[in-house]
């Protein structure tokens, strides 16, 4: 067994071997530049429209309405400040939830700073947030509603479909970051009612450095504001030379997802039902958020009477993974998304994310609860003795 075991599939996942594949003549001999008028171009372009229709069905859309962009973050970008300048003449008003992604909610605080007014929804102890309070928060000035599909620290569900139905009574756009839930849930833009989605490459075995924005084009055709000028690539949506390779593997890495789909939900939720199983035997741990409505993958537990940098450090050379978010990984304030959901900060430090995927085998889903368990009956003598 390969040490550390990883078990941070949230964060980023590595390429799957058919995704490199497909990528690797895009490098070398197909090295054309998408916007170029000869073969080389041309057989580029038609790589990149391959993959936007690969995408595409993954998601229920269509290829016309998929943008890509470097990443989620981006996606997030464009999606929210496109959406504030075109729709800035009908209400500068849009709403959110508090444990949304930095993407999101940074996004949000850079809006207020130019004038914007935006309301921060709080959650339930499981992750939830009110559908009721979220209505009463739509004013005559309200332009968007951002919800993400799924929450990256917890795998917590949103009612995606219940929230679309009250941003359309409302005549109000709604976008959602559903970077975390595709590839690992079905996700369907229609169905779903989103105007907006984003994702991206590498959470699906795809390369960094690559994601998507749907923008839906009819009922209603959404207009945005783009945030990058140099070209007008991407139907004046995202200027810049397109990243040939990486949208390649995005292709391929959606294409795989799509075919495998249900036997991946099932197999990775018999994992990690697996691994939880394991560390609640110990006692005094908890599952943080929802364990009903949550993404197949992902289990965030809360160890009860041992401090959270200890635990952390106890097996970091064996395990792999995370107290929160990659993008908060730096900081040592505790998850603001499990203080949002009501945790203490010292709680909420001695949580734990883990999160399953595709390379994950029941071998080492055992070998770390074993590991975990050892290290946490080791700290708690330790505070029993001291």
């Amino acid at each position: 067994m390969q040490l550390p075991v990883y078990l941070d599939y949230n964060a980023t996942t590595p390429c799957d071997p058919q995704v490199v594949e497909a990528m690797l003549p895009y490098f070398t001999r197909q090295f054309g530049n998408a916007a170029s008028t000869h073969p080389l171009g041309w057989t580029a372009a038609a790589a990149v429209e391959k993959a936007r229709g690969q995408v595409a069905r993954l998601i229920g859309a269509t290829a016309q309405e998929i943008i890509f962009t470097s990443g989620a973050t981006e996606a997030d970008n464009l999606a929210i400040k496109g959406v504030y300048e075109a729709y800035a003449g009908k209400g500068k008003h849009m709403i959110t939830v508090a444990t949304e992604h930095k993407a999101v909610l940074d996004s949000f605080e850079h809006l207020e700073k130019q004038g914007a007014s935006v309301t921060y929804l709080p959650t339930d102890a499981l992750g939830h947030v009110s559908l009721e309070a979220l209505e009463a928060a739509i004013t005559a000035e309200t332009i968007l509603i951002s919800v993400m599909y799924a929450n990256n620290e917890t795998g917590v569900i949103h009612p995606i479909r219940a929230i679309s139905a009250i941003a359309k009574k409302h005549g109000v756009l709604f976008m959602c970051d559903a970077t975390q839930a595709v590839g690992k849930i079905s996700v369907h833009v229609l169905e779903d009612g989103i105007d907006l989605l984003a994702c991206s490459a590498h959470k699906i075995y795809g390369p960094k450095g690559v994601g998507a924005l749907y923008v839906r084009r009819k009922d209603p055709r959404v207009r945005l504001v783009a945030q990058l000028d140099g070209g007008g690539h991407e139907r004046g949506f995202r200027s810049g030379t397109m990243n040939v390779p990486g949208i390649v593997g995005f292709g391929q890495a959606a294409e795989l997802c799509r075919l495998h789909l249900d036997a991946e939900h099932a197999r990775l939720s018999a994992l990690r039902n697996r691994l939880e199983n394991g560390l609640l035997a110990l006692g005094n741990v908890t599952v943080n958020g929802d364990a009903t409505h949550r993404l197949p993958q992902v289990s965030n537990l809360a160890f009860g009477q041992v401090s959270g940098e200890m635990l952390s450090a106890a097996f970091a050379s064996q395990v792999a993974l995370s107290s929160g978010s990659a993008c908060n990984a730096a900081s040592m304030e505790p998850s603001y998304v499990l203080q949002a959901m009501g945790l203490s900060d010292a709680l909420a430090r001695a949580s734990l994310r883990l999160s399953l995927g595709r390379f994950t085998t029941e071998a080492e889903v055992d070998f770390v609860v074993e590991t975990i368990s050892q290290a946490v009956r080791q700290l708690r003598t330790q505070v029993f003795s001291a």
